[in-house]
């Protein structure tokens, strides 16, 4: 199965990349990285043909990774402006998507659950998991990624494997 993991951070080759090809290989999915700062200004318009390559892109997965930094107890206005590109109900319809997001304490654990997932949703994608956020200066030595994948993995890969192929 594939997975691409959408990372809305700002700087290429981040904590947030490094954690959305973490979580990939944990679930044993191939994984596309889609990094959306590359869109570059094809952002602010419709139709920049880099990004509705790239909107195909990920509506061609098994799973999406929408992975971002905490900013302001929230996704990143990058990460926000590429899910403008997609269709509100249909864009991401019969999609697997997974909420993943890194902060620097625990005071926004919830973030995934509040602000990510619901716009995942609105998309048409289906969250059959918890979303996973990781403290950015212990996710690589921490033990929150394994007991997720051992949570929530089984569920992910039933989903992933249900859903309608395109």
């Amino acid at each position: 199965m594939k997975a691409v993991a959408v990372v809305g951070n700002p700087k290429a080759a981040s904590r947030t990349r490094d954690a959305a090809e973490r979580l990939a290989a944990a679930l044993g999915l191939d994984c596309e990285v889609l990094e959306v700062a590359g869109l570059g200004p094809g952002l602010l318009a419709w139709g920049d043909p880099d990004v509705t390559a790239a909107v195909e892109r990920a509506r061609s997965a098994d799973v999406v990774i929408a992975a971002c930094p905490t900013y302001k107890g929230t996704y990143t206005g990058l990460l926000k402006l590429f899910l403008d590109q997609f269709p509100t109900a249909t864009g991401l319809a019969g999609q697997v998507a997974l909420p993943l997001m890194l902060g620097a304490g625990p005071a926004h654990a919830l973030a995934p659950e509040l602000t990510l997932e619901p716009v995942l949703v609105e998309l048409g994608a289906t969250c059959p998991a918890q979303g996973l956020y990781q403290v950015d200066s212990t996710y690589t030595t921490d033990d929150s990624m394994a007991c997720w994948t051992a949570q929530w993995g089984p569920t992910v890969l039933d989903a992933a494997k249900a859903r309608a192929p395109r």
